[in-house]
């Protein structure tokens, strides 16, 4: 199988852009000179800045549309959208409280439709609904900010899935490999491994563009607070039918997991294991994803015990094919559904570690709390699970990726 290998520096162009930009004042370029997220440039002459991040951390976006009869804004972590304000040369203007140092992802709704900032060029990718970002920075850099220390690459892999369905939808996939700094391909002993998958709606480079899982796990090496490891970001998709297809029917998340289990264990697995020279037993394997990406961490790295060691669950949207969503689900159902997901469970070796985080405000801590419950009595092994204050935000999986990261292959 042929890869294709591109060097990435992007996160670090983002918080090099990011740093310049949003601390410039509002006069501070002609905004016919400056770039939209799309690459055009906006024929007003207005001097428009936006975000601008104001010394208290608070800050102002604006959005021109003088014919506009309603805009607000959405941002990452706000339970609401901002109302925004008009004035006389027709922009539209609002200014947050004070915002925790952090990326935040945003977009605006001009009369309805959803619109990206044109006055910000850092945008974060997403199949579906890509954002513009904000960055509020700390006082102290935080360890998913760019700093002048030792720094990983990330190389990108493009391929053709020999196991996606016969379902006329595209075959193409991609992954994302960190190594570590200093990262020896003919070391004696081979590199432990964490699997780490994205959620619905992300690419593979979900991770990296929107997570800085690369910075995170830079700043955590700088402190001593992990050993070096590869980390593999593939596409988390079996088949892609599970993006192209609206609405989704509930058996397709079913066949997406299984499809995608079948991809990483006889594709993903052994082409990076090729390439690379990582560990090939489950106590120097881990697999961990958040939202879709923590299911799918679910499924296969507990159905295969053999293979993983260390499972993370952040946030995980948690497939089954019984209806387990609601907030009154019986524990006899939770208890059937779960079964049938991980049926060795009884019988399987013990995991070194499962670790099932979900934030406090998200819809799926429910399920999750159903599911970690049963896991306490029916699977083998370390479980620790935790709340992380917040929503289905990356803010949560951030953190949650600060946590799980320092107990592995310990």
């Amino acid at each position: 199988m042929r890869l294709l290998r591109t060097h990435l520096s992007v996160s670090l162009l983002a918080g090099a852009l990011l740093s310049h930009a949003q601390q410039a004042s509002p006069t501070a370029a002609p905004a016919a000179t400056a770039p939209t997220a799309t690459g055009v440039a906006p024929t007003s002459t207005l001097a428009v800045v936006s975000p601008e991040v104001h010394p208290d951390r608070t800050v102002t976006l604006r959005y021109e549309a003088p014919n506009a009869e309603k805009v607000t804004v959405s941002i990452e972590g706000d339970a609401k959208p901002l109302a925004m304000a008009k004035n006389a040369q027709g922009v539209w203007e609002t200014t947050t409280g004070p915002k925790v140092p952090e990326f935040y992802g945003y977009s605006f709704s001009v009369d309805g439709k959803r619109e990206l900032d044109p006055r910000n060029p850092v945008v974060r990718p997403n199949l579906l609904s890509p954002t513009t970002v904000l960055h509020v920075p700390a006082d102290a850099p935080q360890p998913w900010d760019l700093t002048d220390i030792p720094h990983g690459e990330v190389t990108h892999h493009v391929y053709y899935s020999k196991l996606a369905p016969k379902d006329g939808y595209s075959a193409d996939r991609d992954l994302y490999v960190y190594t570590p700094p200093g990262y020896d391909a003919k070391r004696k002993q081979p590199y432990p491994v964490l699997y780490l998958i994205h959620g619905f709606s992300d690419a593979a480079n979900g991770w990296v563009e929107a997570g800085q899982a690369n910075l995170i796990f830079d700043s955590l090496l700088r402190d001593g607070k992990i050993k070096p490891f590869v980390v593999v970001m593939p596409r988390g998709y079996g088949t892609m039918e599970m993006i192209e297809r609206n609405p989704r029917p509930p058996a397709l998340g079913v066949k997406n997991q299984q499809t995608f289990s079948d991809q990483m264990l006889h594709e993903i697995l052994p082409m990076v294991e090729a390439r690379y020279n990582i560990a090939r037993d489950p106590a120097h394997r881990a697999m961990a994803g958040l939202s879709m990406g923590g299911g799918h961490s679910q499924y296969t790295g507990l159905n295969h015990p053999e293979v993983f060691g260390y499972v993370g669950m952040f946030s995980a949207g948690i497939t089954s094919t019984m209806d387990i969503r609601g907030k009154d689900v019986p524990a006899a159902t939770y208890d059937a559904a779960f079964k049938a997901m991980l049926p060795n469970a009884a019988t399987q070796p013990p995991v070194r570690l499962l670790w099932i985080s979900c934030g406090t405000e998200d819809a799926l801590i429910t399920v999750n709390h159903g599911f970690e419950t049963w896991a306490k009595t029916n699977i083998k092994g370390n479980v620790q699970v935790r709340d992380t204050p917040g929503m289905h935000t990356w803010m949560v999986w951030r953190d949650d990726l600060l946590a799980f990261s320092p107990l592995l292959f310990q």
